[in-house]
């Protein structure tokens, strides 16, 4: 963990406006009853028959035996391997089930953030407070952040560079973006609790695709924000993390993350909250109500060595 500093400082806060059976065990049912029926009638039309003598009536019923006796082993080897079939397939598909419902859980209840919360609430509030509170990223001033030694920019993507579950830029911030791209080149990345997390994008599908989407790195990781240090991202810029900014819209993840471990810390308003999970949002509530009664009680961020005066984060024209 690492401060810069222990003394506090103001957090600048810009105003905003209020504003499943299976398919396979289904089939063989039907193909099961249909075979019956048709025994059935067969028998029917059988024994109907008058003109059958006892003695043929007895060869019949011997060479449907036999017939039966013969094909019984292959039967059930054939039903055996069927109901195999659907058990193997049933359980890919259970798996694939519970992954898909663990996933959606998991991005919903942050186990991890929760554990730090505790942590949060009884010693360290001062972490959940962020440096900078802006409407969204067009609001920072990046050519001042870059002339004052920041280095690189990381930031979060539901809700802070993308709506909820989208892997595209969100086109409002495209400008901004290109900005910061332009001052900062290839020093900007993206650091999720969704694309890149190891726990939900295992094979790294969803941070290619970010990636190609909005040109920039999505940082590989295994630790759900708050928990982890700042190695990674250490890694990925060349620097240390006093020198990167964090961006984010969850107080509980990312400022608590930024703040532990020596970021700037840029708290930003959702997108979008027509898309995010019910619990989500009464979360985010809660999350809100504690930064802003910290506040008004004199609870300060650390302070950063860079940036005395977080004023000098927006755009004059926005102040």
């Amino acid at each position: 963990m690492q401060y810069t500093s222990v003394t506090p400082c103001h957090t600048y806060f810009h105003y905003i406006p209020n504003n499943f059976s299976s398919k396979h065990s289904l089939h063989f049912k039907k193909t099961l009853v249909t075979y019956t029926h048709s025994c059935h009638q067969e028998q029917e039309k059988h024994n109907n028959n008058s003109e059958k003598t006892d003695k043929q009536k007895d060869v019949y019923w011997q060479e449907m035996n036999f017939s039966v006796e013969k094909e019984k082993p292959h039967y059930r080897n054939d039903a055996k391997e069927q109901g195999g079939e659907v058990i193997a397939r049933s359980g890919i598909r259970s798996n694939s089930w519970w992954a898909r419902i663990k996933a959606a859980l998991g991005q919903r209840i942050n186990m991890e953030g929760i554990s730090f919360s505790v942590g949060i609430f009884c010693t360290d509030k001062h972490l959940a407070i962020p440096h900078v509170f802006v409407p969204d990223i067009s609001y920072i001033d990046w050519h001042e952040l870059k002339k004052r030694g920041i280095e690189g920019v990381v930031f979060d993507k539901d809700n802070t560079i993308t709506v909820p579950y989208s892997l595209n830029l969100w086109s409002p911030l495209a400008s901004s973006m290109e900005q910061c791209k332009s001052l900062f080149g290839n020093n900007i990345a993206v650091f999720s609790n969704s694309a890149g997390l190891a726990e939900y994008d295992l094979d790294g599908r969803k941070a290619r695709i970010l990636e190609r989407a909005i040109g920039i790195k999505v940082i590989r990781h295994r630790l759900k924000k708050p928990a982890g240090t700042a190695e990674e991202i250490e890694r990925q810029f060349g620097c240390k993390s006093s020198r990167l900014i964090m961006v984010g819209d969850r107080p509980f993840t990312d400022i608590v993350y930024g703040n532990r471990n020596g970021f700037l810390t840029i708290l930003t308003a959702p997108l979008s909250l027509s898309q995010e999970p019910f619990i989500v949002k009464q979360v985010r509530k809660l999350e809100m109500a504690l930064v802003n009664r910290w506040s008004s009680k004199g609870i300060k961020p650390i302070s950063h060595w860079l940036l005395p005066d977080c004023r000098h984060c927006i755009k004059d024209e926005l102040l």
